[in-house]
């Protein structure tokens, strides 16, 4: 029950994050922006990295960390296996089920989106143009669109070194995907005895009992 749980709970996830992404790529330009409030924004822009706008350049660094993804996908299915299998809390299956979610999500860009979509430089991008996707397989870029800049003011002039600058937070751009594996990272810390028990196990297992410890300083006398 608790793998058939965390296997629904990260396909709603993936289907959320794979809605959006398409919403915003089939809606909007790049740079376009949808103005919720003043402090939350649908911003589009794609990048070729990691989560949350941090890049690894080149063709090489997309590939890398798009074989990465499906080392880390293949990783975390193999752990919330063994992990629903024992006696763990539902927070610790959620955890790593919304890990997967969001691994996978961004996968899904980083392996197709190149091939489905032409791309949003002035124009907004179509399914399966007849000249070809915008890049190949494993190329693709990944789309974030979450902006929420919280705080947008100016630094008092007192301030040394940074006084009178711009000001604002928060500018990373993401997507729920970022956000599925942030909520789950956070759920892991808190479940982490249950997430990693191996670990305290071993170290109970090397450390002998007092029992133990009393017979190897004081051995029984050999009888006469």
């Amino acid at each position: 029950m608790k793998l058939r749980f965390a296997l629904a709970l990260s396909l709603a996830v993936l289907v959320l994050d794979q809605w959006a992404k398409v919403w915003i790529k089939t809606h909007l330009m790049l740079g376009e922006e949808i103005r919720i409030t003043d402090w939350f924004i649908l911003h589009f822009t794609e990048n070729p990295g990691m989560a949350f706008g941090f890049e690894l350049g080149g063709n090489w660094g997309k590939l890398a960390l798009s074989l990465f993804r499906i080392a880390a996908v293949g990783f975390i299915v193999h752990w919330l296996i063994k992990v629903s299998q024992r006696e763990s809390s539902k927070g610790a299956v959620i955890s790593l089920a919304l890990i997967l979610a969001g691994a996978a999500g961004n996968l899904i860009d980083s392996a197709v989106y190149g091939l489905f979509f032409d791309h949003s430089y002035g124009q907004v991008a179509t399914w399966f143009p007849e000249g070809g996707g915008y890049a190949g397989f494993l190329k693709g870029k990944v789309v974030d669109m979450l902006y929420f800049p919280l705080i947008d003011t100016q630094l008092p002039e007192w301030l040394p070194l940074w006084g009178g600058r711009p000001f604002r937070f928060f500018e990373p751009i993401f997507n729920v995907a970022d956000t599925s594996i942030s909520v789950g990272i956070g759920l892991m810390i808190l479940h982490q005895k249950e997430l990693f028990p191996k670990e305290e196990e071993a170290e109970t297992a090397e450390a002998p009992s007092e029992a133990e410890q009393i017979e190897r300083q004081d051995p029984p006398a050999s009888a006469v």
